[in-house]
């Protein structure tokens, strides 16, 4: 049965090969990106592949685009929110506008596009929201602490989210990307250099060599946008959904280890 699907930061990454994917499954998909030319991209690339796509714009923080886009797509069916940002850094000498800016964009973006859509899925009685998480959201990975912090706040939103939202039959999902090559972990690597300086901050550049290092490994994305896709598309799916699985096992003896781990 066709679907109809918004997807939010749809113009590369996971958001773009999943809203090809869902598209070439016949649903109707509504792929939105931050601005203009990031919309005319998405367009022509859709037409190479002979893929059917609504294009529109949307940048979760502006609350003018929110409004814009909630009326104009009042009857979806799944809100697939993926739009996110990740600039890295020492939390101690991240300067905080750069961390607020994340939270602008991953927490309150996210949560305020989600209750405009949420107002109409109470109305029908049904709805998905599955919301593009991190690994990150589950445990906290050095030099990117504050990205944390903010998807382990989303993470925090989705659970109250599928608690409060049950009796409305409306289901909420999370998805856990762990370490794959969108360009997304590289950019984030690559802002801390926007305003770090070895002359001035305390915390030493060859701290950030593990980062570098861990950034040679990443796993192809076409595995974690069919998970993605196969969530959005499940009515039974799980809660939570990391992957890929040694991320999974990684991360759940990372949190059983912190119980006996000193301050």
């Amino acid at each position: 049965m066709s679907k109809t699907i918004l997807i939010t930061g749809a113009a590369s990454g996971f958001g773009k090969i999943a809203a090809f994917e869902l598209a070439k499954k016949g649903h109707q998909v509504i792929a939105t990106a931050q601005i203009y030319p990031q919309m005319s991209d998405l367009i022509r690339e859709a037409k190479e592949h002979g893929i059917t796509l609504i294009v529109d714009k949307l940048d979760v923080t502006n609350p003018r685009d929110v409004e814009y886009i909630v009326k104009k797509y009042n009857d979806i069916d799944i809100l697939i929110s993926n739009a996110g940002i990740m600039e890295g850094g020492p939390i101690a000498e991240q300067p905080v506008d750069i961390i607020r800016s994340m939270f602008e964009v991953n927490v309150f973006g996210a949560l305020n596009l989600a209750q405009g859509f949420i107002k109409k899925f109470v109305e029908k009685k049904s709805g998905k929201v599955v919301f593009t998480s991190s690994m990150g959201g589950l445990w906290t990975v050095p030099y990117v602490a504050a990205y944390c912090a903010s998807k382990h706040a989303l993470e925090s939103i989705a659970e109250g989210l599928r608690t409060e939202l049950a009796p409305f039959n409306i289901k909420i999902a999370t998805c856990n990307p762990g370490v794959f090559g969108t360009g997304f972990n590289d950019r984030g690597v690559d802002s801390i250099f926007h305003w770090y300086d070895p002359k001035i901050n305390f915390t030493p550049e060859s701290a950030f060599d593990g980062a570098a290092e861990s950034l040679a490994h990443q796993l192809d994305p076409q595995s974690m946008a069919e998970v993605i896709v196969n969530v959005a598309l499940d009515d039974n799916s799980n809660f939570r959904n990391v992957h890929p699985k040694e991320t999974e096992d990684f991360v759940k003896q990372l949190q059983a280890d912190a119980w006996n781990t000193k301050s």
